[in-house]
Protein backbone atom coordinates (compact mmCIF):
# COMPACT_ATOMS: atom_id res chain seq x y z
CA UNK A 1 0.00 0.00 0.00
CA UNK A 2 1.29 3.43 -0.96
CA UNK A 3 0.37 6.97 0.00
CA UNK A 4 1.77 10.49 0.11
CA UNK A 5 3.14 12.83 2.76
CA UNK A 6 0.80 15.74 3.57
CA UNK A 7 2.93 17.63 6.11
CA UNK A 8 5.90 17.17 8.44
CA UNK A 9 6.31 18.26 12.08
CA UNK A 10 9.74 17.14 13.35
CA UNK A 11 9.70 13.37 13.89
CA UNK A 12 5.93 13.30 13.17
CA UNK A 13 4.70 12.93 9.59
CA UNK A 14 1.09 13.21 8.39
CA UNK A 15 0.29 11.05 5.36
CA UNK A 16 -2.64 10.04 3.17
CA UNK A 17 -2.36 6.24 3.26
CA UNK A 18 -4.37 3.18 4.21
CA UNK A 19 -3.27 1.36 7.35
CA UNK A 20 -3.87 0.48 10.99
CA UNK A 21 -2.40 1.60 14.30
CA UNK A 22 1.20 0.26 14.83
CA UNK A 23 1.71 -0.54 11.14
CA UNK A 24 5.34 -0.12 10.12
CA UNK A 25 5.87 2.23 7.16
CA UNK A 26 8.72 3.40 4.92
CA UNK A 27 8.74 7.16 4.44
CA UNK A 28 10.21 9.19 1.56
CA UNK A 29 12.73 8.26 -1.13
CA UNK A 30 15.22 6.84 1.42
CA UNK A 31 12.59 4.61 3.04
CA UNK A 32 12.86 6.03 6.56
CA UNK A 33 11.45 3.70 9.20
CA UNK A 34 8.22 4.89 10.86
CA UNK A 35 5.13 3.66 12.68
CA UNK A 36 1.47 4.71 12.47
CA UNK A 37 0.52 5.99 15.93
CA UNK A 38 -2.78 7.76 15.26
CA UNK A 39 -5.61 7.78 12.69
CA UNK A 40 -7.41 11.03 11.84
CA UNK A 41 -9.98 10.14 9.24
CA UNK A 42 -8.13 9.43 6.01
CA UNK A 43 -4.93 10.86 7.46
CA UNK A 44 -2.42 8.72 9.33
CA UNK A 45 -0.02 10.17 11.89
CA UNK A 46 3.41 8.52 11.66
CA UNK A 47 6.28 8.75 14.14
CA UNK A 48 9.53 8.41 12.19
CA UNK A 49 12.50 6.72 13.87
CA UNK A 50 15.10 8.61 11.83
CA UNK A 51 15.98 12.22 11.03
CA UNK A 52 13.18 13.72 8.89
CA UNK A 53 15.31 16.58 7.46
CA UNK A 54 14.83 16.62 3.67
CA UNK A 55 11.36 15.08 3.61
CA UNK A 56 8.77 17.01 1.55
CA UNK A 57 4.99 16.89 1.11
CA UNK A 58 4.01 14.70 -1.80
CA UNK A 59 6.76 12.12 -1.31
CA UNK A 60 5.81 8.44 -1.22
CA UNK A 61 4.95 6.49 1.96
CA UNK A 62 4.79 2.68 1.81
CA UNK A 63 2.91 0.58 4.37
CA UNK A 64 4.48 -2.78 5.21
CA UNK A 65 1.26 -3.87 7.03
CA UNK A 66 3.51 -5.24 9.81
CA UNK A 67 3.96 -3.85 13.34
CA UNK A 68 7.37 -2.76 14.68
CA UNK A 69 8.95 -6.14 15.48
CA UNK A 70 12.24 -7.63 16.64
CA UNK A 71 14.09 -10.58 15.13
CA UNK A 72 14.57 -13.29 17.74
CA UNK A 73 17.01 -16.14 17.35
CA UNK A 74 20.67 -17.13 17.83
CA UNK A 75 23.15 -14.30 17.34
CA UNK A 76 21.58 -11.69 19.63
CA UNK A 77 24.11 -12.06 22.43
CA UNK A 78 27.10 -9.75 22.33
CA UNK A 79 25.41 -7.44 19.82
CA UNK A 80 24.86 -3.68 20.01
CA UNK A 81 21.57 -2.46 18.52
CA UNK A 82 19.88 0.89 18.20
CA UNK A 83 16.32 1.53 19.40
CA UNK A 84 14.76 -0.24 16.40
CA UNK A 85 17.18 -3.23 16.51
CA UNK A 86 19.48 -2.12 13.73
CA UNK A 87 22.91 -3.75 14.34
CA UNK A 88 25.26 -0.83 14.97
CA UNK A 89 28.47 -2.84 14.61
CA UNK A 90 27.40 -4.15 11.20
CA UNK A 91 26.42 -0.64 10.06
CA UNK A 92 29.79 0.73 11.22
CA UNK A 93 31.64 -2.00 9.33
CA UNK A 94 29.62 -1.31 6.20
CA UNK A 95 29.53 2.49 6.04
CA UNK A 96 31.60 3.95 8.90
CA UNK A 97 30.72 5.55 12.22
CA UNK A 98 27.93 7.81 10.90
CA UNK A 99 24.56 6.18 10.25
CA UNK A 100 22.95 7.35 7.03
CA UNK A 101 19.18 7.72 6.79
CA UNK A 102 17.29 4.72 5.48
CA UNK A 103 19.91 2.09 6.38
CA UNK A 104 18.14 -1.24 6.65
CA UNK A 105 20.27 -4.18 7.79
CA UNK A 106 18.85 -7.35 9.39
CA UNK A 107 19.37 -7.65 13.13
CA UNK A 108 20.55 -11.27 12.84
CA UNK A 109 23.40 -12.40 10.58
CA UNK A 110 21.92 -14.18 7.56
CA UNK A 111 25.18 -15.89 6.59
CA UNK A 112 26.46 -17.43 9.83
CA UNK A 113 25.57 -21.09 10.31
CA UNK A 114 24.57 -22.52 13.70
CA UNK A 115 24.73 -26.15 14.78
CA UNK A 116 21.17 -27.22 15.57
CA UNK A 117 20.51 -30.31 17.69
CA UNK A 118 16.84 -31.37 17.78
CA UNK A 119 15.24 -32.38 21.10
CA UNK A 120 12.01 -33.79 19.62
CA UNK A 121 11.29 -36.36 16.94
CA UNK A 122 9.20 -36.10 13.80
CA UNK A 123 5.43 -36.53 14.24
CA UNK A 124 5.57 -35.01 17.75
CA UNK A 125 2.65 -32.72 18.59
CA UNK A 126 4.00 -29.28 19.59
CA UNK A 127 2.53 -25.96 20.69
CA UNK A 128 3.83 -22.37 20.94
CA UNK A 129 6.80 -22.03 23.30
CA UNK A 130 7.78 -25.74 23.22
CA UNK A 131 11.54 -26.29 23.03
CA UNK A 132 12.34 -28.37 19.94
CA UNK A 133 16.14 -28.08 19.85
CA UNK A 134 19.31 -26.46 21.13
CA UNK A 135 22.25 -24.42 19.83
CA UNK A 136 25.50 -23.88 21.74
CA UNK A 137 25.63 -20.16 20.94
CA UNK A 138 28.91 -19.61 22.77
CA UNK A 139 31.01 -21.41 25.38
CA UNK A 140 28.76 -20.32 28.24
CA UNK A 141 25.27 -20.06 26.73
CA UNK A 142 22.91 -22.75 25.45
CA UNK A 143 20.30 -21.25 23.13
CA UNK A 144 16.97 -23.08 23.17
CA UNK A 145 15.00 -23.07 19.93
CA UNK A 146 11.26 -22.69 20.53
CA UNK A 147 8.10 -23.12 18.50
CA UNK A 148 7.13 -19.55 17.49
CA UNK A 149 3.95 -17.95 18.89
CA UNK A 150 0.85 -18.76 16.89
CA UNK A 151 2.26 -22.01 15.46
CA UNK A 152 0.85 -25.36 16.61
CA UNK A 153 0.55 -28.87 15.27
CA UNK A 154 2.59 -31.93 14.32
CA UNK A 155 6.28 -31.35 13.64
CA UNK A 156 7.72 -33.14 10.61
CA UNK A 157 10.96 -33.28 8.63
CA UNK A 158 13.04 -32.06 11.58
CA UNK A 159 16.74 -31.87 10.70
CA UNK A 160 20.07 -31.87 12.49
CA UNK A 161 23.12 -29.96 11.32
CA UNK A 162 24.34 -26.46 10.48
CA UNK A 163 21.81 -23.84 9.39
CA UNK A 164 21.52 -20.09 8.92
CA UNK A 165 18.76 -18.35 10.89
CA UNK A 166 16.35 -18.31 7.94
CA UNK A 167 16.92 -21.84 6.59
CA UNK A 168 14.32 -24.53 7.17
CA UNK A 169 14.98 -26.83 10.15
CA UNK A 170 11.53 -28.47 10.29
CA UNK A 171 7.90 -28.13 9.29
CA UNK A 172 4.78 -27.82 11.41
CA UNK A 173 1.57 -28.64 9.54
CA UNK A 174 3.49 -28.07 6.31
CA UNK A 175 4.68 -24.60 7.40
CA UNK A 176 8.41 -23.83 7.28
CA UNK A 177 10.16 -23.49 10.64
CA UNK A 178 13.52 -21.70 10.97
CA UNK A 179 15.86 -20.75 13.83
CA UNK A 180 14.43 -17.23 14.07
CA UNK A 181 11.02 -15.60 14.27
CA UNK A 182 9.68 -12.07 14.66
CA UNK A 183 7.61 -10.59 17.47
CA UNK A 184 5.80 -7.20 17.80
CA UNK A 185 7.64 -5.19 20.45
CA UNK A 186 4.58 -3.55 22.00
CA UNK A 187 2.73 -6.82 22.70
CA UNK A 188 3.81 -8.88 25.77
CA UNK A 189 4.60 -12.51 24.98
CA UNK A 190 2.16 -15.03 26.44
CA UNK A 191 2.99 -17.00 29.59
CA UNK A 192 1.37 -19.95 31.36
CA UNK A 193 1.36 -18.50 34.88
CA UNK A 194 2.85 -15.81 37.08
CA UNK A 195 4.85 -17.22 40.00
CA UNK A 196 5.72 -15.67 43.40
CA UNK A 197 8.94 -13.64 43.54
CA UNK A 198 10.80 -15.13 46.50
CA UNK A 199 14.46 -15.45 45.47
CA UNK A 200 16.76 -12.41 45.61
CA UNK A 201 18.71 -11.18 42.62
CA UNK A 202 22.20 -10.96 44.13
CA UNK A 203 24.11 -7.97 42.79
CA UNK A 204 27.35 -8.10 44.77
CA UNK A 205 26.65 -4.56 46.03
CA UNK A 206 26.37 -4.65 49.83
CA UNK A 207 23.94 -1.79 50.36
CA UNK A 208 21.55 -3.30 47.78
CA UNK A 209 21.76 -6.99 48.71
CA UNK A 210 21.70 -6.45 52.47
CA UNK A 211 19.41 -3.48 53.08
CA UNK A 212 17.29 -3.09 49.93
CA UNK A 213 17.20 -6.36 47.94
CA UNK A 214 15.35 -6.89 44.68
CA UNK A 215 13.82 -10.28 43.92
CA UNK A 216 14.24 -12.17 40.67
CA UNK A 217 11.27 -10.98 38.65
CA UNK A 218 11.06 -7.76 40.66
CA UNK A 219 11.13 -4.09 39.68
CA UNK A 220 13.30 -1.31 41.10
CA UNK A 221 13.73 2.42 40.54
CA UNK A 222 16.94 4.45 40.96
CA UNK A 223 16.07 8.15 41.05
CA UNK A 224 18.76 10.71 41.63
CA UNK A 225 20.20 14.02 40.46
CA UNK A 226 22.94 14.45 37.90
CA UNK A 227 26.28 13.03 39.07
CA UNK A 228 24.84 10.93 41.90
CA UNK A 229 25.87 7.63 40.32
CA UNK A 230 22.75 6.11 38.69
CA UNK A 231 24.61 4.83 35.65
CA UNK A 232 27.49 3.42 37.72
CA UNK A 233 25.05 1.45 39.91
CA UNK A 234 23.29 0.04 36.86
CA UNK A 235 26.61 -0.86 35.26
CA UNK A 236 27.75 -2.57 38.47
CA UNK A 237 24.45 -4.42 38.62
CA UNK A 238 24.82 -5.51 34.99
CA UNK A 239 28.41 -6.68 35.58
CA UNK A 240 27.87 -8.71 38.73
CA UNK A 241 24.23 -9.72 39.28
CA UNK A 242 23.45 -13.44 39.13
CA UNK A 243 21.09 -13.20 36.15
CA UNK A 244 21.68 -15.44 33.13
CA UNK A 245 21.17 -12.68 30.54
CA UNK A 246 21.72 -8.91 30.72
CA UNK A 247 19.78 -6.48 28.51
CA UNK A 248 21.15 -2.94 28.92
CA UNK A 249 19.07 -0.16 27.34
CA UNK A 250 20.59 3.28 26.96
CA UNK A 251 17.31 5.04 26.19
CA UNK A 252 18.36 8.66 26.06
CA UNK A 253 21.32 9.18 28.38
CA UNK A 254 24.45 11.02 27.22
CA UNK A 255 26.60 9.32 24.61
CA UNK A 256 29.71 9.30 26.80
CA UNK A 257 27.95 7.10 29.40
CA UNK A 258 26.92 4.58 26.75
CA UNK A 259 30.46 4.74 25.32
CA UNK A 260 31.80 3.72 28.73
CA UNK A 261 29.55 0.64 28.68
CA UNK A 262 30.61 -0.21 25.12
CA UNK A 263 34.28 0.11 26.00
CA UNK A 264 34.21 -1.72 29.35
CA UNK A 265 31.86 -4.65 28.84
CA UNK A 266 33.83 -6.41 26.07
CA UNK A 267 36.88 -6.54 28.38
CA UNK A 268 35.06 -7.73 31.51
CA UNK A 269 35.15 -11.38 32.56
CA UNK A 270 31.97 -13.12 33.60
CA UNK A 271 32.48 -14.17 37.26
CA UNK A 272 30.35 -17.26 36.61
CA UNK A 273 32.22 -18.66 33.62
CA UNK A 274 35.43 -16.67 33.15
CA UNK A 275 34.29 -15.91 29.59
CA UNK A 276 33.74 -12.31 28.32
CA UNK A 277 30.69 -10.73 29.95
CA UNK A 278 29.39 -9.71 26.50
CA UNK A 279 28.71 -13.42 25.84
CA UNK A 280 25.50 -13.01 27.84
CA UNK A 281 24.82 -9.29 27.27
CA UNK A 282 22.75 -7.34 24.72
CA UNK A 283 23.14 -3.57 24.46
CA UNK A 284 20.46 -1.24 23.09
CA UNK A 285 22.24 2.08 22.44
CA UNK A 286 19.87 4.96 21.82
CA UNK A 287 21.49 8.03 23.34
CA UNK A 288 20.18 11.58 23.69
CA UNK A 289 21.57 12.75 20.32
CA UNK A 290 19.70 10.04 18.39
CA UNK A 291 16.19 10.57 16.94
CA UNK A 292 13.63 11.10 19.68
CA UNK A 293 11.07 8.63 18.31
CA UNK A 294 13.63 5.80 18.28
CA UNK A 295 14.35 6.60 21.92
CA UNK A 296 10.69 5.90 22.70
CA UNK A 297 10.84 2.58 20.83
CA UNK A 298 14.09 1.40 22.45
CA UNK A 299 12.37 0.44 25.73
CA UNK A 300 9.97 -1.89 23.91
CA UNK A 301 12.76 -3.37 21.77
CA UNK A 302 14.76 -4.22 24.90
CA UNK A 303 11.91 -5.77 26.88
CA UNK A 304 10.72 -7.85 23.88
CA UNK A 305 14.23 -9.35 23.59
CA UNK A 306 14.25 -9.96 27.37
CA UNK A 307 10.94 -11.85 27.14
CA UNK A 308 12.38 -14.10 24.44
CA UNK A 309 15.19 -15.28 26.72
CA UNK A 310 12.83 -15.54 29.70
CA UNK A 311 10.66 -17.92 27.64
CA UNK A 312 13.70 -20.19 27.25
CA UNK A 313 13.76 -20.55 31.04
CA UNK A 314 16.46 -17.99 31.86
CA UNK A 315 16.63 -15.20 34.45
CA UNK A 316 17.03 -11.85 32.69
CA UNK A 317 18.08 -8.53 34.23
CA UNK A 318 17.03 -5.47 32.24
CA UNK A 319 18.57 -2.02 32.87
CA UNK A 320 16.82 1.06 31.49
CA UNK A 321 18.95 4.23 31.61
CA UNK A 322 16.98 6.38 31.90
CA UNK A 323 13.19 6.24 31.82
CA UNK A 324 13.08 10.04 32.27
CA UNK A 325 14.55 10.48 28.78
CA UNK A 326 12.04 7.95 27.46
CA UNK A 327 9.22 9.97 29.06
CA UNK A 328 10.64 13.17 27.56
CA UNK A 329 10.53 11.53 24.11
CA UNK A 330 6.84 10.74 24.69
CA UNK A 331 6.29 14.35 25.80
CA UNK A 332 7.86 15.72 22.62
CA UNK A 333 5.86 13.43 20.34
CA UNK A 334 2.68 14.21 22.29
CA UNK A 335 3.35 17.93 21.81
CA UNK A 336 3.81 17.44 18.07
CA UNK A 337 0.44 15.65 17.99
CA UNK A 338 -1.14 18.63 19.77
CA UNK A 339 -2.53 16.40 22.53
CA UNK A 340 -3.85 17.85 25.77
CA UNK A 341 -0.85 17.83 28.13
CA UNK A 342 -0.85 16.44 31.67
CA UNK A 343 1.32 17.49 34.59
CA UNK A 344 4.46 19.41 33.57
CA UNK A 345 3.65 18.89 29.90
CA UNK A 346 3.94 15.09 30.00
CA UNK A 347 1.17 13.19 28.20
CA UNK A 348 -1.85 12.19 30.27
CA UNK A 349 -1.08 8.52 29.54
CA UNK A 350 2.43 8.68 31.11
CA UNK A 351 1.52 6.52 34.12
CA UNK A 352 -0.20 3.96 31.86
CA UNK A 353 2.86 3.61 29.63
CA UNK A 354 5.19 3.27 32.62
CA UNK A 355 2.94 0.62 34.17
CA UNK A 356 2.75 -1.34 30.90
CA UNK A 357 6.55 -1.40 30.71
CA UNK A 358 7.23 -2.45 34.33
CA UNK A 359 4.40 -5.02 34.27
CA UNK A 360 6.36 -7.00 31.67
CA UNK A 361 8.75 -7.93 34.47
CA UNK A 362 7.96 -10.93 36.64
CA UNK A 363 8.78 -14.49 37.63
CA UNK A 364 6.79 -16.80 35.36
CA UNK A 365 6.08 -20.33 34.27
CA UNK A 366 6.50 -20.33 30.49
CA UNK A 367 4.24 -22.00 27.94
CA UNK A 368 6.78 -24.84 27.76
CA UNK A 369 6.68 -25.33 31.55
CA UNK A 370 10.08 -23.66 32.14
CA UNK A 371 10.67 -21.15 34.94
CA UNK A 372 12.08 -17.79 33.90
CA UNK A 373 12.12 -14.21 35.09
CA UNK A 374 12.69 -10.61 34.03
CA UNK A 375 13.92 -8.15 36.65
CA UNK A 376 13.73 -4.48 35.65
CA UNK A 377 15.94 -1.76 37.13
CA UNK A 378 14.94 1.65 35.83
CA UNK A 379 16.99 4.79 36.40
CA UNK A 380 15.06 8.05 36.77
CA UNK A 381 16.72 11.44 36.25
CA UNK A 382 14.49 14.06 37.92
CA UNK A 383 15.56 17.64 37.12
CA UNK A 384 17.50 19.01 40.08
CA UNK A 385 16.92 15.78 42.03
CA UNK A 386 13.27 16.71 42.61
CA UNK A 387 11.54 13.43 43.49
CA UNK A 388 8.11 15.09 43.34
CA UNK A 389 8.16 15.42 39.54
CA UNK A 390 5.73 13.22 37.51
CA UNK A 391 8.10 10.52 36.15
CA UNK A 392 9.56 9.73 39.59
CA UNK A 393 6.18 9.74 41.33
CA UNK A 394 4.49 7.54 38.74
CA UNK A 395 7.46 5.15 38.81
CA UNK A 396 7.34 4.86 42.61
CA UNK A 397 3.67 3.86 42.47
CA UNK A 398 4.61 0.88 40.29
CA UNK A 399 8.03 -0.32 41.51
CA UNK A 400 8.61 -2.12 44.80
CA UNK A 401 12.21 -1.10 45.41
CA UNK A 402 13.31 2.52 45.82
CA UNK A 403 17.06 3.16 45.72
CA UNK A 404 17.15 6.90 46.46
CA UNK A 405 20.44 8.55 45.50
CA UNK A 406 21.66 11.42 47.66
CA UNK A 407 23.74 14.20 46.07
CA UNK A 408 25.34 15.03 49.45
CA UNK A 409 26.68 11.46 49.72
CA UNK A 410 28.03 11.69 46.18
CA UNK A 411 29.72 14.99 47.06
CA UNK A 412 31.49 13.17 49.92
CA UNK A 413 32.58 10.46 47.45
CA UNK A 414 30.44 7.91 49.28
CA UNK A 415 29.46 5.40 46.59
CA UNK A 416 27.04 3.83 46.03
CA UNK A 417 25.38 7.07 47.15
CA UNK A 418 22.16 5.35 48.23
CA UNK A 419 20.40 7.08 51.10
CA UNK A 420 19.86 4.30 53.66
CA UNK A 421 17.17 6.32 55.45
CA UNK A 422 15.06 7.29 52.41
CA UNK A 423 15.37 4.05 50.40
CA UNK A 424 13.21 0.96 50.87
CA UNK A 425 12.47 -2.51 49.53
CA UNK A 426 9.12 -4.27 49.68
CA UNK A 427 10.71 -7.64 48.89
CA UNK A 428 12.03 -8.31 52.42
CA UNK A 429 9.10 -10.58 53.29
CA UNK A 430 9.35 -12.40 49.96
CA UNK A 431 13.07 -13.12 50.27
CA UNK A 432 13.26 -13.68 54.04
CA UNK A 433 12.88 -17.46 53.85
CA UNK A 434 15.55 -17.76 51.14
CA UNK A 435 18.07 -15.72 53.15
CA UNK A 436 17.38 -17.65 56.38
CA UNK A 437 17.83 -20.94 54.57
CA UNK A 438 21.09 -19.96 52.88
CA UNK A 439 22.60 -17.41 55.29
CA UNK A 440 21.60 -17.73 58.94
CA UNK A 441 21.36 -14.47 60.92
CA UNK A 442 20.98 -12.44 57.69
CA UNK A 443 17.59 -10.91 58.49
CA UNK A 444 18.41 -10.41 62.18
CA UNK A 445 21.60 -8.52 61.36
CA UNK A 446 19.85 -6.47 58.67
CA UNK A 447 17.21 -5.25 61.12
CA UNK A 448 19.89 -4.43 63.72
CA UNK A 449 21.85 -2.49 61.11
CA UNK A 450 18.87 -0.41 60.03
CA UNK A 451 17.91 0.33 63.64
CA UNK A 452 21.46 1.41 64.48
CA UNK A 453 21.67 3.74 61.46
CA UNK A 454 18.33 5.32 62.41
CA UNK A 455 19.58 5.89 65.97
CA UNK A 456 22.72 7.49 64.58
CA UNK A 457 20.67 9.91 62.45
CA UNK A 458 18.74 11.01 65.56
CA UNK A 459 21.96 11.48 67.58
CA UNK A 460 23.64 13.55 64.87
CA UNK A 461 21.32 16.48 65.61
CA UNK A 462 22.39 16.41 69.26
CA UNK A 463 26.08 16.16 68.27
CA UNK A 464 25.76 19.31 66.20
CA UNK A 465 24.46 21.16 69.26
CA UNK A 466 26.66 19.89 72.13
CA UNK A 467 29.59 18.14 70.42
CA UNK A 468 30.59 14.49 70.27
CA UNK A 469 32.60 14.43 73.51
CA UNK A 470 29.58 15.61 75.53
CA UNK A 471 27.65 12.43 74.78
CA UNK A 472 27.64 9.43 77.16
CA UNK A 473 30.12 6.67 76.32
CA UNK A 474 27.39 4.30 75.10
CA UNK A 475 26.19 6.82 72.53
CA UNK A 476 29.75 7.63 71.43
CA UNK A 477 30.30 3.91 70.86
CA UNK A 478 27.08 3.70 68.84
CA UNK A 479 28.23 6.58 66.62
CA UNK A 480 31.61 4.90 66.12
CA UNK A 481 29.98 1.62 65.07
CA UNK A 482 27.50 3.43 62.79
CA UNK A 483 30.42 5.21 61.13
CA UNK A 484 32.10 1.84 60.59
CA UNK A 485 28.92 0.49 58.99
CA UNK A 486 28.63 3.51 56.70
CA UNK A 487 32.26 3.82 55.62
CA UNK A 488 33.63 0.28 55.95
CA UNK A 489 30.55 -1.69 54.95
CA UNK A 490 28.01 0.30 52.91
CA UNK A 491 30.64 2.23 50.96
CA UNK A 492 32.03 0.16 48.09
CA UNK A 493 34.76 0.81 45.52
CA UNK A 494 33.63 -0.08 41.99
CA UNK A 495 37.19 0.36 40.68
CA UNK A 496 38.79 -2.04 43.16
CA UNK A 497 39.24 -5.60 41.94
CA UNK A 498 38.69 -6.95 45.47
CA UNK A 499 35.78 -4.67 46.44
CA UNK A 500 33.85 -4.25 43.19
CA UNK A 501 31.91 -7.45 43.95
CA UNK A 502 31.05 -8.77 47.42
CA UNK A 503 29.58 -12.25 47.82
CA UNK A 504 26.78 -12.78 50.38
CA UNK A 505 29.10 -14.88 52.57
CA UNK A 506 31.76 -12.17 52.62
CA UNK A 507 29.08 -9.54 53.26
CA UNK A 508 27.78 -11.50 56.25
CA UNK A 509 31.29 -11.96 57.66
CA UNK A 510 31.93 -8.20 57.41
CA UNK A 511 28.75 -7.04 59.14
CA UNK A 512 29.02 -9.81 61.74
CA UNK A 513 32.53 -8.62 62.64
CA UNK A 514 31.29 -5.06 63.17
CA UNK A 515 28.55 -6.24 65.54
CA UNK A 516 30.96 -8.56 67.38
CA UNK A 517 33.15 -5.51 67.94
CA UNK A 518 30.11 -3.55 69.16
CA UNK A 519 28.86 -6.24 71.55
CA UNK A 520 32.35 -6.88 72.93
CA UNK A 521 32.75 -3.19 73.76
CA UNK A 522 29.20 -2.46 74.92
CA UNK A 523 29.44 -3.23 78.66
CA UNK A 524 32.92 -1.88 79.34
CA UNK A 525 34.32 1.46 80.48
CA UNK A 526 36.37 2.47 77.46
CA UNK A 527 38.45 5.30 76.08
CA UNK A 528 36.45 5.76 72.86
CA UNK A 529 39.06 8.01 71.27
CA UNK A 530 41.64 5.23 71.73
CA UNK A 531 39.19 2.70 70.30
CA UNK A 532 38.69 4.83 67.16
CA UNK A 533 42.38 4.46 66.25
CA UNK A 534 42.78 0.85 67.37
CA UNK A 535 44.12 -2.01 65.25
CA UNK A 536 40.67 -3.66 65.35
CA UNK A 537 38.92 -0.74 63.63
CA UNK A 538 41.68 -0.62 61.00
CA UNK A 539 41.35 -4.35 60.35
CA UNK A 540 37.56 -4.07 60.05
CA UNK A 541 38.01 -1.22 57.55
CA UNK A 542 40.33 -3.44 55.50
CA UNK A 543 37.96 -6.44 55.29
CA UNK A 544 36.41 -5.14 52.06
CA UNK A 545 39.76 -5.60 50.31
CA UNK A 546 40.21 -9.19 51.48
CA UNK A 547 39.42 -11.77 48.80
CA UNK A 548 36.70 -14.28 49.73
CA UNK A 549 39.11 -17.26 49.81
CA UNK A 550 41.12 -15.65 52.64
CA UNK A 551 38.13 -14.38 54.58
CA UNK A 552 37.89 -17.17 57.18
CA UNK A 553 41.55 -16.81 58.14
CA UNK A 554 41.24 -13.02 58.33
CA UNK A 555 38.13 -13.24 60.56
CA UNK A 556 39.94 -15.53 63.04
CA UNK A 557 42.78 -13.03 63.27
CA UNK A 558 40.32 -10.16 63.63
CA UNK A 559 38.50 -11.76 66.57
CA UNK A 560 41.76 -11.87 68.53
CA UNK A 561 42.53 -8.27 67.57
CA UNK A 562 39.07 -7.10 68.71
CA UNK A 563 39.62 -8.56 72.20
CA UNK A 564 43.12 -7.08 72.40
CA UNK A 565 42.08 -3.59 71.18
CA UNK A 566 39.16 -3.41 73.60
CA UNK A 567 41.37 -4.57 76.47
CA UNK A 568 43.91 -1.85 75.59
CA UNK A 569 41.14 0.80 75.47
CA UNK A 570 39.53 -0.28 78.78
CA UNK A 571 39.84 2.43 81.43
CA UNK A 572 41.97 1.27 84.35
CA UNK A 573 42.76 -1.96 82.46
CA UNK A 574 39.73 -3.73 83.91
CA UNK A 575 36.13 -4.28 83.02
CA UNK A 576 33.41 -2.57 84.97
Amino acid sequence: MKGKIIRISGPVVYAQIKGAINDLVRVGPKGLLGEIIEIRGEQKVIQVYEDTVGLKPGQIVKNTSMPLSVELGPGLLGKVFDGTQRPLNDIANQQGIFIENGVDLPALDREKKWEFKPKVKSNTQVKPGDIIGEIQENKSFLHKVMVPPGVEGKITNIKEGFFTVDEEIAKINGKKLSLMHKWPVRIPRKIAKRMPVNEPLISGQRVLDFLFPIAKGGVAAIPGPFGAGKTVIQQQFAKWCDADIIVYIGCGERGNEMTEVLQEFPHLKDPKTGEPLMNRTILIANTSNMPVAAREASIYTGVAIAEYFRDQGYNVALMADSTSRWAEAMREISGRLEEMPGEEGFPAYLSKRLAEFYERAGNVKTLAGEKGSISVIGAVSPPGGDFSEPVTQNTLRITRVFWALDASLADKRHYPSIDWLASYSLYHDNTQEWFEKNFAQWNKLRIKTQELLEEEAALQEIVQLVGLDSLPQKQQLLLLVAKMIREDFLQQNAFSEEDSYCSPSKLLAMINSIFEFYEEALDKELDISKLRTSQATEKIAGLKYVISQNMDEEIKSLKKEIKKSIKDATLGGSEK
